[in-house]
Protein backbone atom coordinates (compact mmCIF):
# COMPACT_ATOMS: atom_id res chain seq x y z
CA UNK A 1 0.00 0.00 0.00
CA UNK A 2 1.41 2.70 -1.09
CA UNK A 3 0.17 5.03 2.01
CA UNK A 4 1.86 2.71 4.21
CA UNK A 5 4.82 2.47 1.97
CA UNK A 6 5.52 6.50 2.57
CA UNK A 7 4.95 6.90 5.92
CA UNK A 8 8.16 8.20 6.99
CA UNK A 9 9.50 7.05 10.80
CA UNK A 10 9.31 9.04 13.48
CA UNK A 11 11.25 8.01 15.66
CA UNK A 12 11.13 9.72 18.57
CA UNK A 13 12.86 12.97 18.74
CA UNK A 14 13.96 14.01 15.56
CA UNK A 15 18.16 17.31 11.38
CA UNK A 16 16.30 18.80 8.67
CA UNK A 17 17.61 19.59 5.42
CA UNK A 18 20.84 21.41 6.14
CA UNK A 19 21.91 19.76 8.79
CA UNK A 20 25.06 21.10 9.28
CA UNK A 21 23.82 24.11 9.54
CA UNK A 22 23.09 23.51 13.44
CA UNK A 23 25.77 20.79 14.56
CA UNK A 24 28.94 20.76 12.97
CA UNK A 25 31.38 19.80 15.54
CA UNK A 26 31.09 16.18 15.99
CA UNK A 27 33.03 14.33 19.07
CA UNK A 28 32.61 10.49 19.52
CA UNK A 29 30.93 10.07 22.32
CA UNK A 30 30.12 6.13 22.48
CA UNK A 31 31.66 3.14 20.17
CA UNK A 32 30.11 -0.13 20.96
CA UNK A 33 28.69 -3.13 19.22
CA UNK A 34 29.28 -1.78 15.82
CA UNK A 35 27.36 1.49 16.37
CA UNK A 36 28.81 4.55 16.94
CA UNK A 37 27.15 7.52 18.85
CA UNK A 38 28.65 10.74 18.06
CA UNK A 39 27.66 14.35 19.80
CA UNK A 40 27.58 18.06 18.45
CA UNK A 41 27.13 21.53 20.17
CA UNK A 42 23.92 23.53 18.82
CA UNK A 43 24.33 27.14 18.78
CA UNK A 44 21.91 28.37 21.15
CA UNK A 45 20.94 25.47 22.74
CA UNK A 46 21.60 24.05 25.99
CA UNK A 47 20.75 20.37 24.70
CA UNK A 48 23.20 18.45 21.76
CA UNK A 49 22.22 16.96 18.41
CA UNK A 50 23.17 13.07 18.22
CA UNK A 51 23.78 11.43 15.27
CA UNK A 52 24.01 7.29 15.45
CA UNK A 53 25.40 5.39 12.49
CA UNK A 54 25.17 1.64 11.88
CA UNK A 55 25.63 -0.98 9.39
CA UNK A 56 22.82 -3.63 9.37
CA UNK A 57 23.02 -6.70 7.40
CA UNK A 58 19.89 -7.30 5.81
CA UNK A 59 18.39 -5.14 2.58
CA UNK A 60 17.16 -1.58 2.53
CA UNK A 61 13.65 -2.74 1.89
CA UNK A 62 13.45 -4.83 5.10
CA UNK A 63 14.48 -1.76 7.31
CA UNK A 64 12.49 0.78 5.48
CA UNK A 65 9.22 -1.87 6.10
CA UNK A 66 10.24 -1.82 9.76
CA UNK A 67 9.87 1.90 9.60
CA UNK A 68 6.71 2.38 8.36
CA UNK A 69 5.19 -0.14 10.27
CA UNK A 70 4.42 3.02 12.82
CA UNK A 71 3.01 1.35 15.38
CA UNK A 72 5.30 -1.56 15.76
CA UNK A 73 8.01 0.68 15.44
CA UNK A 74 7.38 1.43 19.02
CA UNK A 75 9.14 -1.38 20.03
CA UNK A 76 12.50 -0.35 18.86
CA UNK A 77 12.51 3.40 19.02
CA UNK A 78 13.94 4.01 22.74
CA UNK A 79 11.54 5.01 25.96
CA UNK A 80 8.39 5.05 23.59
CA UNK A 81 5.49 4.11 24.93
CA UNK A 82 2.90 4.71 22.33
CA UNK A 83 2.90 5.53 18.74
CA UNK A 84 0.41 6.05 15.72
CA UNK A 85 -0.04 7.92 12.13
CA UNK A 86 -2.43 10.93 11.89
CA UNK A 87 -2.00 11.78 8.38
CA UNK A 88 0.17 10.57 4.93
CA UNK A 89 -0.44 12.44 2.38
CA UNK A 90 1.88 11.75 -1.14
CA UNK A 91 5.83 11.52 -0.05
CA UNK A 92 4.32 13.87 3.59
CA UNK A 93 3.35 12.05 7.03
CA UNK A 94 2.36 13.31 10.27
CA UNK A 95 2.54 10.92 13.32
CA UNK A 96 2.36 11.25 16.93
CA UNK A 97 4.59 9.55 19.75
CA UNK A 98 3.99 9.52 23.56
CA UNK A 99 7.37 8.87 25.16
CA UNK A 100 8.09 7.43 28.77
CA UNK A 101 10.85 9.45 31.06
CA UNK A 102 12.55 8.73 34.19
CA UNK A 103 11.05 10.64 37.34
CA UNK A 104 10.96 13.55 37.84
CA UNK A 105 10.61 14.41 34.00
CA UNK A 106 7.17 15.09 33.05
CA UNK A 107 6.16 12.66 30.31
CA UNK A 108 6.43 14.18 26.61
CA UNK A 109 4.87 13.66 23.43
CA UNK A 110 5.96 14.93 19.81
CA UNK A 111 4.01 15.54 17.04
CA UNK A 112 6.25 14.75 13.67
CA UNK A 113 6.08 16.17 10.27
CA UNK A 114 7.73 13.73 8.39
CA UNK A 115 9.13 13.46 4.68
CA UNK A 116 10.16 11.02 3.06
CA UNK A 117 12.62 11.19 -0.35
CA UNK A 118 14.08 8.22 -2.28
CA UNK A 119 17.09 8.82 -4.59
CA UNK A 120 18.81 8.06 -7.65
CA UNK A 121 21.36 6.17 -5.87
CA UNK A 122 19.03 3.73 -4.03
CA UNK A 123 19.09 5.33 -0.72
CA UNK A 124 16.04 6.79 1.27
CA UNK A 125 16.10 9.84 3.17
CA UNK A 126 13.06 10.96 6.07
CA UNK A 127 13.44 14.11 7.22
CA UNK A 128 11.78 15.13 10.71
CA UNK A 129 10.41 17.76 11.80
CA UNK A 130 8.60 18.89 15.13
CA UNK A 131 4.88 20.14 13.88
CA UNK A 132 3.56 20.90 18.02
CA UNK A 133 0.46 22.79 16.65
CA UNK A 134 -0.78 19.99 14.67
CA UNK A 135 -2.66 18.53 17.84
CA UNK A 136 -4.31 20.01 20.94
CA UNK A 137 -1.64 19.06 24.07
CA UNK A 138 -2.69 15.96 25.91
CA UNK A 139 -3.44 15.89 29.33
CA UNK A 140 -0.41 14.66 31.62
CA UNK A 141 2.49 15.24 28.71
CA UNK A 142 4.78 18.07 27.87
CA UNK A 143 4.94 18.88 24.06
CA UNK A 144 8.18 18.78 22.35
CA UNK A 145 8.57 21.95 21.22
CA UNK A 146 11.36 21.22 18.53
CA UNK A 147 12.66 18.62 16.40
CA UNK A 148 15.24 18.86 13.11
CA UNK A 149 16.47 15.22 11.79
CA UNK A 150 16.88 12.44 9.72
CA UNK A 151 17.18 8.74 8.99
CA UNK A 152 18.79 7.34 6.17
CA UNK A 153 19.27 4.83 4.49
CA UNK A 154 22.13 3.57 2.05
CA UNK A 155 22.72 -0.03 -0.10
CA UNK A 156 25.47 -1.62 1.17
CA UNK A 157 25.06 -4.80 -1.44
CA UNK A 158 22.78 -6.69 1.38
CA UNK A 159 23.38 -5.00 4.25
CA UNK A 160 21.94 -1.37 4.98
CA UNK A 161 24.32 1.55 6.66
CA UNK A 162 21.97 4.05 8.71
CA UNK A 163 22.38 7.11 10.14
CA UNK A 164 20.25 8.52 12.67
CA UNK A 165 20.90 12.28 13.37
CA UNK A 166 19.00 14.59 15.80
CA UNK A 167 18.47 17.99 17.85
CA UNK A 168 15.42 18.66 19.99
CA UNK A 169 14.13 20.65 22.27
CA UNK A 170 12.26 18.44 24.83
CA UNK A 171 9.87 21.59 26.69
CA UNK A 172 9.81 22.19 29.75
CA UNK A 173 12.04 21.41 32.13
CA UNK A 174 15.00 18.36 31.89
CA UNK A 175 17.72 18.09 34.20
CA UNK A 176 21.09 18.06 32.80
CA UNK A 177 22.32 14.43 33.57
CA UNK A 178 18.94 12.90 32.52
CA UNK A 179 19.48 15.23 29.26
CA UNK A 180 22.99 14.16 28.84
CA UNK A 181 22.68 10.23 28.90
CA UNK A 182 19.03 10.24 26.64
CA UNK A 183 21.28 11.72 23.95
CA UNK A 184 23.69 9.32 24.04
CA UNK A 185 20.99 6.22 24.68
CA UNK A 186 18.29 7.27 22.28
CA UNK A 187 20.40 6.65 18.95
CA UNK A 188 22.48 3.57 20.83
CA UNK A 189 19.26 1.75 21.75
CA UNK A 190 17.13 2.64 18.91
CA UNK A 191 19.28 1.15 16.17
CA UNK A 192 20.48 -1.85 18.56
CA UNK A 193 17.04 -2.70 18.93
CA UNK A 194 16.05 -1.84 14.90
CA UNK A 195 18.88 -3.91 13.75
CA UNK A 196 18.19 -6.99 16.10
CA UNK A 197 14.73 -7.05 14.46
CA UNK A 198 15.84 -6.32 10.74
CA UNK A 199 18.11 -9.08 11.31
CA UNK A 200 16.41 -11.70 12.74
CA UNK A 201 15.92 -14.62 10.06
Amino acid sequence: MRSIKRIALLCGLGVALAPTAWAENWQVAKDEEGIQVSLSEVPGSKYKAYRGVTVIKAPLARVKALQEDVVGACKWIHECKSQKLLKHEGDQSWTYTQFNTPWPVTPRDSVLHVTTVEEADGSLLRKLEEAPKYLPEAEGYVRVSRVQGFWKLVPKGDSTEVTYQVHTEPGGSVPSLIANKFVVDAPFNTLKALRTLAEKP
